[in-house]
């Protein structure tokens, strides 16, 4: 690694309006190495990695291209110079093929035409180089979110870029998927390529990096080898308290507590079949499972999102049975996705139109009262301590985790007696984990039921009262509370008996 950088910000701040949110930051990136970028939703770190690639200018401060003050005025200046970024939202033309998204402003022509056989060529070069079976004539509307990931990363590697800004580039990656990134990312830092990566999963910030900044509010509150600072150190520089005890503690369930949900033989076609269980009153029962393993389609099945068939629903000893999400949410069972920017938020509306649009009945009738609607945000910033801007934000410019903290108070307004949350915590925060386990606990032990379902092993075993284990659309077992451990879950995951051990070419994906 050279003494200088190539690319670096000194003492760069940044004002919208006016309200500043970054002040004075200092960030070097170092050819040869992986840099990684951390901190709460809100943090400051998307504000930084836009001005280093050229999407936004710093208010003051300067930005340093190999020791010299250099201006971008747009993405386009950031590229020519070698700087690439991988978003975390997708930048792909879903109507086109990948080999068109790859060469999409850059395509390659040999005289007047294009040069489709070198484009053909190069497409397969990039996708076999980060391990991704998908054909270039593929439409990118039918990839999956983990392939389109991987398209992205293929296209970056096209740019040969000098310096590569990764935005939480695992979030939708199975762990398999992120052992193939992250053999991609140590290539290309191996040969010469400064990488700034950004993750809010502390293990693989100290697997792949070997630089670490923490930034809290605007500010690096920390910055130096991340071999100095292990995964707590981390969780407690960005958050600024001890979160040590992530997980609330769990009282336990009462043996004679009432059933108030009850399913028997719960069908969804071509994703389970025969699914049974009972939830009680104030449990957390938690969903695990592969992938495919069927978990997030059967509650779709039993909120009224997917067709679905039973033997018997009840709810509350009633027919709970439903055809459509707003008939379960009328009898007192709602449903969080798992997908909050495209099935949750619409995220060009404000904070408003989000909060109330699911239950505009409580609003008026004809005509919405603006001033209830504006109450009950008000209720929503304090109780589920939503921070943005300005109370009229579009969503879409929220952070990740007040844009979950959004559609919890969404969902929290129809007042469900039954929450199924759908990976409550994917791609947020620690110090906003903490926040909404500890609500979640808090509504279990008011007297509420949850149904869990996440793909993240220490989540699943820190929250869950009970653990229902799906295999291939079906239940394979049940763990009760003193049951539930890792090695447990993954045998009942993989098919084995609870005594089984599975061997060590067998690779669990727990997404």
């Amino acid at each position: 690694m050279t003494n200088r950088p190539v690319l670096a910000l000194s003492r760069v701040s940044k004002s919208f309006g006016p309200v500043e949110v970054l002040h004075g930051v200092d960030l070097a990136l170092h050819a040869g190495s992986v840099h990684a970028l951390i901190g709460e939703n809100g943090a400051g770190k998307s504000t930084t990695m836009k001005i280093l690639a050229g999407y936004q200018p710093p208010t003051s401060g300067g930005v340093m291209l190999d020791g010299q003050p250099v201006q971008f005025h747009s993405l386009q200046d950031g590229e020519a110079a070698g700087i690439v970024m991988i978003h975390q939202e997708f930048n792909l033309a879903e109507q086109l093929t990948v080999e068109q998204n790859i060469f999409l402003g850059r395509e390659l022509k040999r005289g007047l035409l294009l040069d489709k056989t070198e484009m053909r060529r190069l497409t397969r070069d990039y996708l076999s180089r980060v391990a991704c079976d998908v054909s270039p004539d593929a439409l990118v509307s039918g990839l999956s979110n983990s392939e389109k990931q991987m398209v992205e990363i293929a296209k970056a590697l096209s740019r040969n870029a000098r310096v590569l800004i990764m935005d939480e580039p695992t979030a939708v990656l199975t762990n398999r998927e992120t052992s193939v990134l992250f053999e991609q990312v140590a290539a290309l830092r191996d040969g010469g390529t400064a990488i700034l990566f950004t993750s809010h999963k502390l293990d693989e910030v100290a697997e792949i990096s070997g630089q670490v900044t923490i930034m809290r509010d605007g500010d690096v509150v920390h910055a130096g080898p991340t071999e100095r600072v292990n995964e707590d150190d981390m969780a407690t520089a960005m958050v600024g308290r001890d979160v040590s005890d992530l997980y609330p503690a769990k009282p336990g369930v009462a043996a004679d507590a009432p059933v108030v949900l009850s399913v028997e033989n719960l069908s969804v076609p071509g994703f389970a079949q025969d699914v049974s269980f009972d939830l009680r009153q104030g449990e957390i029962l938690g969903i695990g499972g592969l992938i495919g393993s069927g978990r997030t389609e059967v509650m779709e099945g039993l909120a009224g999102l997917r067709a679905a068939t039973a033997s018997r629903v009840t709810l509350f000893d009633r027919d709970g049975q439903f055809k459509r999400p707003r008939d379960a949410q009328q009898a007192g069972l709602s449903y969080l996705t798992e997908d909050r920017k495209l099935r949750g938020l619409l995220l060009e509306r404000g904070m408003r139109e989000n909060l109330t649009l699911a239950n505009l009945h409580k609003f008026g009738g004809l005509l919405i009262d603006r001033a209830a609607e504006e109450s009950a945000l008000t209720h929503a910033i304090t109780e589920f301590d939503i921070r943005a801007g300005t109370r009229d934000v579009a969503v879409g410019n929220m952070s990740g985790g007040n844009q979950q903290k959004l559609l919890l108070a969404k969902v929290m307004l129809s007042q469900p007696r039954v929450l199924i949350v759908d990976e409550p915590t994917r791609d947020i925060d620690i110090g906003t984990k903490q926040q909404i386990y500890a609500f979640l606990r808090s509504l279990a032990d008011t007297g509420h039921s949850i149904v869990l379902i996440t793909s993240e092993m220490p989540e699943l075993i820190g929250l869950a009262d009970r653990v229902l284990v799906m295999r291939l659309g079906e239940v394979n077992g049940t763990l009760a509370q003193n049951e539930i451990n890792e090695d447990a879950i993954v045998r009942l995951s993989m098919g084995l008996r609870p005594d089984q051990k599975p061997k060590p070419e067998q690779t669990p994906e727990m997404a």
